[in-house]
């Protein structure tokens, strides 16, 4: 289905030079001399990359419709991540590259959300939040927390995050997957 610029909205999926892009951004101008133009972000879905595109108004574009399927983690294999529909039960494999930096976020039995466009597998999004336990911190010192210093701990899937000071191997951390941030201690 063919939308207009004027229809554009943060998060549309559209298809543009063969490729499928994210809008990220967007902004209707009118200057003083010529015609009105949308000046946009967009990010290709395959690569990641966020370009500068400006189109013209009411210059129209193909609209992709964008589906998500919860799918939950079974396990890596070192080369690709194995995953399970839970409706269907028909296990899928995604590349190891592919998966990017959320693989460092997922456990066994996670629930991911997979983004379909146009019928083809464009993202992995992991939960927003996560619980993983400290595999390996130094050890914090009596007086270390009175700066609100961190330091760096390893958690079990391996993901490094920074945690306060009287954080100890063993604990069990809340980590915000979008940023990689320490929440709480659970």
């Amino acid at each position: 289905m063919a939308v207009s610029t004027n229809q554009f909205k943060t998060g549309m999926c559209i298809s543009y030079n063969d490729k499928l892009w994210l809008i990220v951004d967007f902004q209707h101008v009118k200057p003083g001399k010529g015609g009105a133009f949308v000046r946009t972000k967009l990010k290709e879905l395959k690569t990641g990359r966020v370009v500068d595109i400006t189109f013209r108004a009411g210059e129209k574009v193909e609209d992709v419709r964008v589906e998500t399927k919860r799918l939950q983690f079974l396990y890596s294999d070192g080369s690709a991540f194995h995953f399970m529909d839970t409706e269907s039960y028909e296990q899928s494999e995604i590349g190891a590259d592919f998966m990017g930096d959320g693989a460092k976020w997922l456990k066994e039995n996670d629930e991911v959300q997979v983004v379909y466009a146009a019928g083809e597998m464009i993202g992995v999004e992991p939960p927003m939040f996560v619980e993983l336990a400290v595999t390996e911190t130094d050890p914090g010192f009596k007086g270390d927390t009175v700066q609100g210093g961190t330091k760096p701990a390893t958690l079990e899937t391996g993901a490094i995050v920074q945690v306060p000071m009287f954080v100890e191997t063993g604990d069990t951390l809340k980590i915000d997957t979008r940023d990689g941030s320490y929440i709480t201690r659970v």
